[in-house]
């Protein structure tokens, strides 16, 4: 049986072998670890406030220069050198020995408890055991306070259009996003008038859904090729699209084809701006070896493997086929190129995301992996 001072090393220890599971089964789906590691900052900011309501509940009886009252006789006292042990386990950075324990173990209190008799020991097992249900309880409260903020970051995202989307403005857009899908009905229920460019997302014609959807809604929407976003950005206000990974250099990993718009963004002034929940915000940098930036999808959405099986056969000489498809899932757009974020948290410059990362992660878990047992 696991001891009430080690619950929260393993709640943690468990998450990250799950986490570890799920990220290997899915590596190009970055929001899988971002929320194992939220998960991993949630139980450890739970267990420091635990620690320190431990601390707040101590008091220190200290004779005075007044006439000494005496209904304080009976009350025991803690010494200051068991105080300071105390204050020393509980604010240093979490420890085994500490997590999840009122009053740490030290000789003082050992010696104190021994002296009070077993009921003392009773008093003290009840209190561990306080202890622990209230760090499940409030880790299991903040995890389903993480849940609501996925499930509704389209709401404080969508809010914002208003003050970003004017009165006859032209939006270009790539692929389909809900994200973006929800910022544009926003706008439009908010009585604005405007019109949308869809890039057509090739080779998996996204964009043909969300023009659809957008044509529902009574927004005014053209699709255009993606070859044609070059020719077509000078009559544009704004470019809006969705990211699939925010990377902590403020970087984007979005649908291919994205950093040809950006360029054109880029070159003829018009704000790239991503709409993208805090959950995207992936704490790692695109030169890590943990991350995974593309996936290969098969070729056949690019040709019809019949009218081209003769150019893909593997009988020349070398043994391998003259004709070969390249089919990437995603383009990476580097942060001199956007313009501004929109989070569930408001807007923000891609020099900024650091900051956001920080208030989200712990250092120490960006690669989850379990520790070492010694």
């Amino acid at each position: 049986m696991v001891s009430s001072a080690n619950q929260a090393a393993a709640l943690a220890d468990a998450v990250r072998a799950v986490g570890e599971q799920l990220i290997a089964a899915n590596p190009v789906e970055l929001a899988v670890g971002n929320i194992v590691r939220r998960v991993l900052h949630i139980i450890k900011e739970e267990d420091i406030s635990s620690t320190a309501v431990g601390i707040e509940g101590l008091s220190v009886t200290v004779d005075s220069d007044d006439e000494y009252d005496s209904e304080h006789d009976d009350r025991p006292a803690l010494s200051a050198a068991v105080l300071a042990a105390h204050a020393r386990n509980a604010l240093r950075a979490p420890s085994l020995q500490t997590l999840l324990e009122d009053i740490p173990v030290s000789p003082a209190v050992s010696r104190t408890a021994s002296s009070t008799g077993d009921s003392d020991g009773k008093s003290k097992s009840a209190g561990d055991k306080s202890s622990t249900r209230k760090l499940k309880h409030d880790v299991i409260a903040a995890i389903g306070d993480l849940i609501d903020e996925i499930d509704s970051c389209y709401e404080p995202i969508s809010e914002q259009a208003v003050e970003l989307i004017h009165q006859n403005e032209v939006i270009l857009t790539l692929g389909r996003s809900r994200t973006v899908k929800e910022f544009l009905y926003a706008a439009k229920e908010k009585k604005r008038s405007f019109r949308v460019f869809v890039a057509e997302g090739a080779p998996r014609y996204q964009g043909h859904v969300l023009a659809k959807e957008l044509v529902e809604k009574g927004v005014q929407t053209t699709v255009i090729t993606d070859s044609a976003v070059f020719a077509m950005i000078s009559r544009v206000n704004m470019v809006i699209v969705g990211a699939h990974a925010i990377m902590a250099n403020g970087g984007v990993i979005a649908p291919v084809g994205m950093n040809m718009v950006a360029l054109a963004a880029q070159r003829h002034a018009v704000p790239f701006v991503v709409v993208a929940g805090s959950h995207k915000l992936c704490p790692l940098y695109p030169h890590n070896p943990e991350v995974l930036l593309n996936e290969l999808k098969s070729p056949s959405d690019l040709l019809d493997f019949g009218e081209f099986s003769d150019c893909m056969n593997f009988s020349t000489q070398d043994g391998s086929p003259l004709l070969n498809v390249v089919n990437p899932t995603f383009d990476y757009v580097p942060p001199k190129l956007v313009s501004l974020f929109i989070t569930d948290t408001g807007g923000h410059s891609p020099s900024y995301m650091y900051r956001l990362i920080a208030e989200y992660y712990s250092a120490d878990d960006l690669v989850v992996r379990r520790k070492a047992t010694s």
